[in-house]
């Protein structure tokens, strides 16, 4: 069984709310500038327009362009993403998931084997690797919301309370894999 063949996309309200902040971010910012120096750099309404231009294109423009020209680059990527697996270990299930390690979200692959947790990250990380978590090691899995607000996270708890936090699609799914396996 393989997860996440579908992206998950971000639902038009969040793209609004992005657009609105991130423009009203920018413009705050050229203000700031404009007010900060001697003269003039931008009028008020250069700096409505472009902080307008600014979230239309980052609220909307960016995410759209991403959709329809970054999954296909991604998706060769994780293609590309093996385990290293014991003698006795074989992949149940595996998806596109990000692990944070420290401030950075390593992007890579999930996968469930018969034994373990595993993530594995692709080539284009700071910080690269796998990362293997036995299931009798783990205490307990969360469900958990990404910058306070995304229902994409899980949290895993081992036993001797190390976390990892994951960024993953169709998590209600994951969870249920993950539970399963620890109820076993």
């Amino acid at each position: 069984m393989e997860l996440g063949n579908n992206m998950v996309k971000m639902k038009w309200q969040y793209r609004l709310i992005f657009a609105v902040c991130a423009g009203v971010f920018y413009g705050l910012i050229l203000w700031l500038m404009n007010y900060s120096t001697d003269g003039e750099m931008y009028s008020t309404n250069g700096i409505l327009f472009q902080a307008v231009f600014f979230g239309l294109f980052f609220g909307i423009g960016f995410p759209y362009l991403n959709e329809k020209l970054g999954g296909k680059v991604f998706r060769t990527l994780g293609q590309n993403i093996t385990p290293d697996l014991d003698d006795d270990e074989k992949v149940e299930v595996e998806g596109p998931a990000n692990l944070f390690r420290g401030i950075e979200g390593v992007g890579g692959k999930l996968f469930l084997t018969n034994t373990h947790l595993i993530f594995k990250s692709h080539k284009f990380n700071v910080q690269g690797g796998q990362t293997a978590i036995s299931y009798q090691d783990i205490a307990d899995v969360q469900k958990r919301k990404t910058a306070k607000f995304i229902d994409n996270g899980l949290r895993i708890v081992t036993k001797n309370d190390k976390q990892y936090d994951l960024v993953v699609n169709e998590r209600s799914v994951w969870y249920d894999q993950l539970k399963e396996r620890l109820s076993s």
